[in-house]
């Protein structure tokens, strides 16, 4: 038995705003019955370009209603810059919280708010069935979730662990074989942060060293291996990073942009904006 706040089973019992505005200025849905999860929502802007109208439909538990509910209730009032800006924390929040478990289902909401954002912009209006657009690799083929939408999810929460990940958004909580690439991207926003950190300050020989390989091996090789390309870190001297292309990216036309354009400016990111990256053959 899950241990929801009175204000999630006051929203889960008595859902504000449930139903569906016919001729919506926007339309978002998210999920899929198959999924066990899926979320409809219309909005109907004033005048003034604020959000006057909002309904939701769901298909889910109780975290799901009392998340979809809370959203509304947020949302309301709001232009769509404000809207926007709403994260799936401020949904757990207004509601007191919810198991770790079910935080996916604000994350949901969030997703149906910026998909219903999308269409309005689009001028497209609403259509029957309309599914979201996928953007970016699909890491977790059992419940369609993204790359880009797994690392928002850690990088918006703090997340380190695979099981955080599956809380959050579903990704890797059926069969598991998304569980490595989960790994992969935990430990590039990892890095990320770690870069961040160091930025202006002083880092030693040993530890520049070491975030360029770190770097090189994170997110640099993963990237250039998905082209059949690889990438061998040959010596470091100072702020230049001597690198050897390999496989298909020694012949590739595009060597020099993938030197420059890649990987000279990941490193500049990720570790100082004063390295340089030099060919060696």
């Amino acid at each position: 038995m899950w241990n929801y706040s009175e204000k999630v089973m006051d929203h889960f019992l008595h859902p504000r705003n449930v139903g569906e505005i016919e001729d919506p200025d926007g339309f978002g849905e998210v999920g899929s019955l198959a999924c066990g999860d899926a979320l409809r929502l219309t909005f109907k802007l004033d005048e003034s370009k604020r959000i006057k109208e909002v309904k939701f439909k769901t298909f889910g538990c109780a975290s799901a209603i009392a998340s979809s509910s809370a959203l509304t209730e947020l949302i309301k009032g709001k232009t769509l810059e404000e809207a926007e800006k709403i994260t799936n924390k401020d949904i757990a929040d207004y509601l007191g919280g919810l198991p770790e478990a079910k935080t996916h289902c604000s994350v949901m909401g969030r997703e149906a708010l910026i998909e219903a954002i999308k269409n309005y912009r689009s001028g497209k209006g609403k259509a029957q069935g309309e599914k979201k657009v996928i953007e970016g690799e699909v890491v977790c083929k059992c419940f369609g979730v993204t790359e880009k939408e797994i690392l928002e999810a850690i990088r918006t929460n703090d997340l380190h662990t695979v099981e955080q990940v599956t809380n959050y958004t579903k990704a890797g909580g059926a069969c598991g074989s998304c569980h490595p690439r989960i790994r992969e991207l935990i430990k590039k926003v990892e890095l990320e942060e770690a870069a961040k950190e160091r930025q202006g300050k002083h880092m030693t020989n040993l530890q520049k060293i070491g975030l360029i390989q770190s770097v090189i091996e994170g997110d640099i090789r993963p990237a250039l291996l998905k082209d059949r390309g690889d990438i061998e870190l040959v010596d470091i001297d100072g702020n230049t990073v001597y690198v050897r292309l390999k496989g298909a990216c020694s012949s590739c036309i595009a060597a020099q942009y993938t030197m420059k354009g890649f990987v000279e400016q990941t490193l500049k990111e990720k570790v100082s904006p004063e390295i340089k990256v030099e060919e060696v053959k």
